[in-house]
């Protein structure tokens, strides 16, 4: 989920053809021969490589978002947002156990901040029912892709509001 377009070459495909090259080389009579791709060599993954995420509603199924975006590999959980301060605390609280103080979570009053922040890739939203097209349309609008719990609309209108954004940004929205 990256902001780059495919004709941009990624840190991995970088050093992928790089990796080949020299490889190449050392066929070709280099002296040097370079072996990557491995479960031995390990793989390291660069920030292209992640996915930031911001979670939308705390209460309920919002701890479950939380709990699978962070057992997901390469997703960082960016943010966690809640406009109940109550709900807000727990969530960061849960966030700040998981990772035995090492937080890097951001917790935000308000999901517009974390759509302002360009190094965001998504967002998970388990809002009330009630906000979930809009908070849909702004993450689309915003150029993120959206996870959305259901239901998405509350009516025919809404949804076909969000359908005609996932179109106009060509962002992913997944409903379930």
């Amino acid at each position: 989920m990256s902001n780059h377009s495919s004709n941009h070459s990624s840190r991995r495909r970088f050093l992928k053809k790089s990796s080949a090259a020299v490889a190449a080389g050392g066929f070709l009579g280099g002296s040097n021969l370079l072996i990557t791709g491995t479960k031995a060599s390990g793989a390291i993954d660069g920030a292209n490589d992640r996915v930031r995420i911001a979670v939308a509603g705390l209460n309920g199924r919002g701890q479950s978002h939380i709990d699978g975006w962070m057992k997901a590999p390469n997703v960082e959980l960016a943010y966690v947002a809640d406009p109940w301060e109550k709900a807000l605390a727990k969530g960061i609280g849960g966030v700040e156990k998981r990772t035995k103080g090492k937080l890097t979570t951001k917790p935000i009053d308000d999901i517009r901040r974390a759509l302002d922040d360009p190094t965001l890739d998504a967002i998970s939203i388990a809002t009330p029912n009630h906000w979930h097209s809009l908070m849909t349309i702004w993450g689309a609008q915003a150029g993120k892709h959206v996870y959305v719990e259901k239901p998405m609309s509350h009516d025919i209108a809404e949804g076909r509001v969000a359908v005609a954004a996932q179109k106009k940004y060509g962002v992913v929205i997944q409903h379930g």
